[in-house]
């Protein structure tokens, strides 16, 4: 695999894990403290929706 191509694998790999990671902050939420800390998951949707975006835009 070339230099380039271990670089791009790497990238999405990156961006995977951040999406990934914000999807993990809203499971806490949901399973652990959604009484308290509700008010937090519109900004963490938006977040992870983006996040998605730049996966698939990266992917294209």
């Amino acid at each position: 695999m070339s230099d380039e191509a271990q670089d791009q694998k790497k990238a999405l790999a990156k961006l995977k894990r951040k999406a990934t990671e914000i999807a993990g902050q809203i499971h806490d939420i949901v399973e652990d403290s959604l009484w308290v800390d509700y008010g937090q998951l519109p900004e963490l949707a938006d977040k992870l929706v983006l996040a998605c975006k730049e996966v698939e835009e990266f992917k294209s």
